[in-house]
């Protein structure tokens, strides 16, 4: 469920796997009415060259025209002259026209000169807005919007290659939570030390120490991450008790006791591509059966509604319809209100991203549109229930329907 804000390309895919995304960028833009697609270093721009520079005030930037020509969709790239050489080694860089500008120059001029001044233009919406801001004035009779509203499913259809890339990470993920349940949790702190907010790559992960034996339970779910092949772990989110009614809490120095419900939503990057999964255990060891039969009931609603999510992905459904299938079961419960986000959102090579799994979202679901169902019920002071999956929409073993990338049991598991 939880956000990270960066990611990185993983081991590469071939030089014409990258123009063909880029072609079909340009085929995007043309629907929208563009002049073409600026994108900037981030998830957008591994995705189109696998470049990756550092993210630094310098202007680095693609631009795909809508009416392109030729393998390379007639992409340009500006790009600092002292980063020239990084960019020439990237494994999509292959026909790219690039553009240098030396410092002192001004960066944005430099652009402007590749792109028609009364052109209109997506922008990569991690673009800084220093840079934003620069092109407005040097092309100040063009309009940029942000992809998010011009081409919001630009990444959103995965074709093969990306599928088995998100299922891996999935498959890593689900030997987590195997390795997760042998953690004593009773007595264990959902974290050591002081918790941050912090939900991007770098704000989260653990750290080295701890693991399975004298760490906290979020050291050892990034341990295990780790060992099942995430080169970087985005979130580990532990939620016992009274804090699994926050749905985003971050992992505290509450020490875990017998009887709690803990919620785990955890994930990251595995060989470029996103994994994020919840599930909730029980504790062994309580005492209060009015609440262990409530903790129950709310977890098979929340079960069935996951279900019923998965099931709603027919042809012809909406993203919105999938919201619409997990809600009622909810809902039909009595638990409407403290169900508080949306049922889903896209993963690729970042852990959001388009489409968005939510009321008024009527796009259709597509072939190869991979999105997390992720249903939750949060009772407030007392615990919260959340189950997801990462499944693929319309894959070729089911044509009608969707398959989970997450197999790990859905039957509510008992820890010590």
């Amino acid at each position: 469920m939880s956000s990270t804000d960066a990611a990185r390309p993983g081991a590469a895919f071939g030089p014409e796997v990258y123009a063909a995304r880029r072609e079909r960028a340009a085929a995007h833009a043309r629907e929208a009415g563009l002049t073409g697609l600026l994108v900037s270093p981030g998830p957008d721009l591994a995705y189109f060259t696998g470049y990756t520079p550092p993210e630094t005030e310098r202007l680095t930037l693609l631009a795909i025209p809508a009416e392109g020509t030729g393998t390379t969709g007639g992409a340009s790239v500006v790009v600092p002259l002292l980063e020239r050489g990084d960019l020439a080694s990237a494994p999509g860089a292959e026909g790219l026209d690039v553009v240098t500008w030396r410092d002192g120059d001004d960066e944005h001029d430099a652009a402007a000169r590749l792109l028609a001044a009364d052109g209109s233009y997506a922008v990569s919406d991690a673009t800084w807005a220093l840079h934003v801001l620069g092109l407005q004035r040097a092309l100040p009779g063009a309009r940029l919007t942000a992809f998010s509203d011009a081409v919001p499913t630009l990444r959103a259809v995965k074709d093969a290659a990306e599928v088995e890339r998100l299922a891996a990470a999935g498959a890593a993920a689900d030997a987590a939570f195997a390795d997760v349940l042998g953690v004593a949790f009773a007595g264990r702190r959902e974290r050591g030390g002081a918790a941050g907010r912090g939900r991007g790559l770098r704000a989260r992960g653990g750290g080295g120490g701890g693991g399975a034996r004298g760490g906290d339970v979020a050291a050892a779910l990034a341990r295990f991450l780790r060992a099942h092949g995430h080169a970087q772990v985005a979130f580990t989110l532990v939620c016992s008790g009274p804090n699994g009614a926050d749905p985003h809490h971050d992992a505290s120095d509450r020490v875990i006791e017998p009887g709690d419900l803990v919620v785990l939503d955890f994930g990251g990057l595995r060989d470029g591509y996103g994994s994020d999964t919840s599930r909730t255990v029980l504790v062994a060891g309580g005492t209060d059966d009015a609440l262990a039969d409530q903790q129950r009931e709310v977890y098979d609603v929340v079960r069935r509604a996951q279900q019923a999510g998965l099931d709603a992905v027919r042809p012809g459904a909406t993203c919105q319809d999938v919201d619409r299938a997990a809600r009622a079961v909810i809902v039909d419960a009595g638990y409407g209100e403290q169900f508080v986000h949306r049922t889903g959102h896209g993963i690729g090579t970042t852990t959001h991203e388009p489409p968005y799994m939510v009321e008024g979202e009527d796009r259709p679901i597509e072939p190869g549109m991979c999105f997390s169902v992720e249903p939750g019920v949060y009772l407030p002071g007392r615990f919260g229930v959340r189950i997801e999956d990462i499944v693929v929409a319309f894959p070729p073993d089911v044509p009608d329907g969707a398959r989970r990338l997450n197999t790990s049991t859905h039957d509510l598991q008992t820890v010590r």
